[in-house]
């Protein structure tokens, strides 16, 4: 009885570990696990870089608007407290600079105004038939909330730990699209990629319908920050995390004022108890 009983255990695992086998023996490979990078906005006590985030929407504003939209957020946002901060003045300049389609006048024809405060920022494409048309058959996603909707599993035990919310880890989504701006390479002997598609070790597949979209010095900065692809790629992560949360620091700013209510509130309560139970014999 334990002899069969053994055999059944090897025959399972051997059905279990044959396909990894082979898998492995014909050369299959998933997407390498995305670089942890050291983030300003990381951990409880955490906030967002004022200079990154320009930086970064400088990155977006020069190089990823050319195909991507981010519809969500409105010109007024970039003057909120807490991210790029913009002055008033400097709002109202970046939303003029931007072309908002509007209308219909009085003759029922639409028509273009330079953009408001109030305005969101305009798609760089009429419709998604448009992009797919102008890109080859390829439509970018949103970048509104693209740092909350990409991410990676790290695996057991730590994954048991990233769903608390606030506590562990909440930067996967930066870590991810900070990667894979910078996980262009050559593709391997004996693969072979369709007509603009791009080998990316990080892309699931190994297979990026982007062409890489940062050099080495393709944005200038003002200040003396590096002009470098993992600079930009760092930036643009930075921003677009801000982008899907802009309030993170006033969301943890509440977050450490109730903790710290909660820990007085159990200090008093503890010499209540002790005050009130003191003359009880027990």
């Amino acid at each position: 009885m334990r002899s069969m009983r053994f055999g059944l255990i090897a025959l399972a695992a051997s059905t279990l570990i044959a396909p990894s086998l082979s898998l492995a023996n014909e050369g299959v490979k998933h997407e390498e696990r995305p670089r942890r990078f050291n983030w300003s906005f990381a951990g409880f006590l955490g906030r967002y870089d004022q200079a990154q985030l320009r930086r970064g929407f400088k990155i977006y504003r020069e190089v990823c608007s050319s195909c991507h939209s981010i519809k969500l957020l409105a010109f007024r946002n970039l003057g909120e407290p807490g991210g790029t901060a913009f002055s008033q003045h400097e709002v109202v300049e970046i939303a003029a600079s931007y072309k908002i389609k509007d209308g219909p006048n009085v003759g029922g024809d639409m028509f273009e105004r330079p953009g408001r405060p109030s305005d969101r920022f305009p798609p760089p494409f009429a419709n998604e038939q448009a992009a797919r048309a102008a890109l080859g058959g390829g439509y970018p996603p949103d970048m509104s909330v693209l740092a909350k909707a990409r991410g990676y599993s790290r695996g057991f035990p730590t994954f048991l730990l990233d769903g608390l919310p606030g506590l562990v880890y909440q930067e996967a989504g930066a870590d991810y699209i900070a990667s894979l701006l910078q996980g262009y390479q050559d593709a391997p002997k004996g693969m072979t990629l369709s007509d603009g598609q791009y080998y990316n070790i990080y892309m699931p597949g190994r297979r990026l319908g982007m062409i890489p979209p940062l050099s080495d010095g393709a944005v200038t900065y003002d200040d003396k920050t590096p002009q470098t692809v993992e600079q930009y790629a760092q930036d643009i992560s930075a921003f677009l995390m801000w982008s899907a949360e802009p309030h993170l620091d006033q969301r943890k700013s509440i977050g450490r004022g109730v903790v710290g209510f909660l820990i007085v509130f159990a200090g008093l309560l503890y010499f209540v108890k002790r005050r009130i139970w003191a003359s009880v014999r027990h």
